[in-house]
């Protein structure tokens, strides 16, 4: 195989190569004697098909086959060996090939720039830890105490009040008629916060065990019953039992009823997931700022492919119109974020950093955890979309870069109040809130007939997976 570079221009390149027919032949040879003990031909035994045979029932289906084996290891073959990292699919005119006949080719494609990486040690952010109070660690257990209330029975002779549960069976009539769902057993209301029916509660007030109580209500507008609803129903209930809330006695045994050790340990698992409650955005605030860094590092020049894709997410949803009005502000916006993806690909790279299947998977079951009941969709939606799961990867690999550029760097580490970090998260909210209702704001005065809501992207970075030809087009 022989390669030459042609047509330089920039980052754009041709490669042309030539692989001689001897070694063509060789593919095809290889490919017969594959098929052969195989193919079943009547009037021919299992491997004994004469090669004429084949090649008169399947030459030209095998030499289309080879060729396309031949083309994607020698273009990833020219590529490697000329050290190219192509920015996109590069793509394949074929100039001489056929059966019996030597191949020649130009691979057509662009390459990623070179990268300046400086050293990352001297480059600035903020790295927060949270203070927090143990008045806010006391207040935080306290909310958990109010929401598991503990129910005892009272007398028989006290009233219902607010706040009170009371356990009841009923039996309705709409128009003196009962119907689906109109009967009930062992029924349990709080009352006072309205979960049943509205208006329902406040007729239970200050009845007793054993009362039989009336309750008029109209059905609600989400009634499963849709011929039902807005009448008047009638609910006859009787009353089984009235409990009051104890309230619940912070000490060891309720920090064990929540997987604690005890009291004090509790505190020390609140304490930190406050922290980590806000951690994890303030953590977002120090990436910005390292991103903000990166976009002083040198790129040579940013490839015109990757800036036009870039662009085509960015224009997502608008008109040609709006497009072209806001193409210089577009073209910003995608250099910022493929420069910043190439430098992040370049430190990548540098320091071998790779992502992990496992890591994948625990990134998706992070996502289960959150939908709970939706497991089953969510693993469909990756199972059938390669493009999603190359995100999540392309998520993880952007973390897993922007970790190790904090531990090389020299944070200047800020410890901070909760009312601090509250404070510097809603700036950084606001500021963000301003610019999407700038971006808005332009794209109402630019069109009128757009009645789509546009949501403006923010500047992050995007990093780039780069390909190694292993699959090429042909023009």
């Amino acid at each position: 195989m022989k390669i030459t570079v042609e047509n330089k221009k920039g980052l754009n390149k041709d490669l042309k190569v030539f692989v001689d027919k001897s070694t063509i032949n060789t593919y095809m040879e290889d490919k017969y004697e594959e098929i052969k003990n195989t193919v079943v031909l009547k009037g021919f035994r299992p491997g004994k098909v004469p090669k004429n045979v084949l090649k008169r029932q399947f030459g030209k289906a095998i030499f289309s086959e080879v060729l396309d084996k031949v083309l994607k290891e020698t273009s990833t073959k020219a590529l490697e060996e000329k050290k190219i990292k192509p920015a996109g699919q590069p793509k394949i005119d074929l100039k001489v090939f056929g059966e019996d006949k030597d191949l020649e080719y130009v691979i057509s494609v662009t390459e990623l720039p070179k990268v300046e990486i400086k050293s990352v040690e001297n480059l600035k952010f903020d790295e927060y830890e949270v203070s927090i109070d143990q008045i806010e660690t006391d207040k935080r257990i306290k909310e958990i105490a109010k929401s598991q209330k503990n129910f005892v029975e009272k007398d028989p002779d006290k009233v219902a009040n607010e706040g009170d549960l009371v356990i009841f069976d009923y039996r309705a009539t709409v128009d003196g008629k009962e119907f689906k769902g109109s009967e009930g057993k062992n029924t349990q209301l709080e009352l006072g916060k309205d979960l049943f029916i509205k208006g329902f509660d406040n007729q239970l007030l200050k009845v007793k065990k054993n009362d039989e109580a009336k309750v008029e209500v109209n059905l609600p507008d989400n009634f499963p019953e849709k011929e039902l609803v807005g009448k008047k129903a009638i609910f006859l209930c009787k009353i089984i039992a009235i409990k009051k809330a104890k309230e619940v006695k912070i000490d060891d045994d309720f920090a064990k009823n929540l997987g604690a050790k005890d009291l004090n340990n509790l505190k020390e698992l609140i304490t930190k997931q406050i922290n980590d409650e806000y951690k994890n955005s303030l953590d977002m605030l120090s990436k910005n700022q390292i991103l903000k860094e990166l976009e002083k590092f040198k790129v040579e020049e940013i490839p015109e492919n990757l800036v036009n894709d870039e662009i085509k997410i960015l224009s997502q949803g608008m008109n040609e119109e709006e497009i072209k009005k806001n193409k210089k502000d577009f073209e910003l916006k995608a250099k910022t974020r493929i420069k910043v993806g190439l430098i992040l690909n370049e430190f990548g790279d540098q320091n071998k950093i790779k992502v992990e299947e496992n890591e994948i998977q625990a990134e998706i079951q992070k996502q289960l955890r959150m939908m709970p009941g939706q497991e089953k969709m969510v693993m469909d939606f990756y199972q059938k979309n390669p493009s999603a799961l190359a995100s999540i990867r392309g998520n993880v690999y952007e973390e897993k870069i922007i970790k190790l550029i904090k531990n090389k760097a020299k944070p200047n580490k800020k410890t901070i109040s909760k009312s601090e970090a509250e404070r510097l998260l809603k700036e950084a909210h606001d500021h963000q809130h301003v610019h999407d209702h700038k971006n808005k704001t332009q794209e109402k005065k630019e069109t009128k007939e757009n009645k789509k809501t546009l949501e403006s992207k923010k500047t992050k970075s995007k990093v780039i997976t780069k390909k190694k030809a292993k699959k090429v087009s042909k023009k």
